[in-house]
């Protein structure tokens, strides 16, 4: 089947505190959106890959790829207001039948296992939607009162989410909700059933400054176990 990955990197990061774009600050020597590319380029170096970025990053971003003789191949896509546009405008670049990854940019430290993982199930069942477990006490909030909820029920959901290009074409074609927090919620919204994986616990998103710190510990303790004998 034709394989796609749209790679949303829409966000400007204001929670960074950095005048840089989360995307474009630099993981183990790279840029952080690099190391997503260069993800589902090692999965399939013949996957599609489209990133959504906001046009005025379009001149940056090219920049980038020059200072670090970054060459794999890519389709830009305009970003817009909310992730949903972003996406919405980078699936006008799915242009055949197949199967459509959709990624958080922020997300670096993928592994080619999971969106194999990901490609296979949603092969088989429409779609595929990574999630962990939640391992911390979870509290809920009303007003003045919270109550424990049971984490057993809970997961953490992570991309890529895998679809097949029918169902989330035209899943995307429905009005934006403020409930749409991810791919799996507009799927959902049209009428489709989720289909969960396991995910993977180093599959972090950047978002604060310490979440570098943190992708740059884990890229290399992993790089370093790869070394040894």
């Amino acid at each position: 089947m034709n394989q796609f990955a749209i790679i949303v990197a829409g966000g400007t990061g204001t929670r960074m505190g950095s005048a840089v774009p989360k995307q474009f600050l630099l993981i183990a020597g790279k840029p952080v959106l690099m190391h997503s590319i260069i993800a589902f380029n090692e999965y399939d170096a013949g996957i599609k890959i489209i990133v959504a970025l906001p046009s005025s990053l379009f001149s940056q971003w090219e920049a980038l790829c020059r200072q670090y003789s970054f060459s794999l191949p890519h389709t830009l896509a305009k970003g817009g207001e909310k992730r949903f546009d972003s996406v919405k405008n980078a699936l006008h670049f799915v242009t055949a039948d197949g199967l459509v990854a959709i990624h958080d940019g922020a997300r670096p430290l993928v592994s080619r296992d999971l969106i194999s993982r990901a490609f296979d199930h949603a092969r088989l069942h429409q779609n595929a939607i990574p999630a962990t477990p939640v391992t911390d006490s979870v509290r809920q909030i009303a007003g003045r009162v919270n109550k424990p909820i049971e984490r057993e029920n809970l997961r953490l959901v992570q991309t890529p989410q895998v679809f097949h290009s029918d169902l989330i074409l035209k899943a995307y074609q429905q009005a934006y909700r403020e409930s749409f927090t991810d791919d799996a919620s507009v799927l959902e919204a049209a009428g489709g059933a989720v289909s969960l994986i396991g995910g993977d616990p180093y599959n972090i998103k950047i978002t604060y400054p310490r979440d570098l710190l943190i992708a740059e510990a884990l890229l290399k303790y992993s790089q370093d176990s790869v070394m040894r004998p």
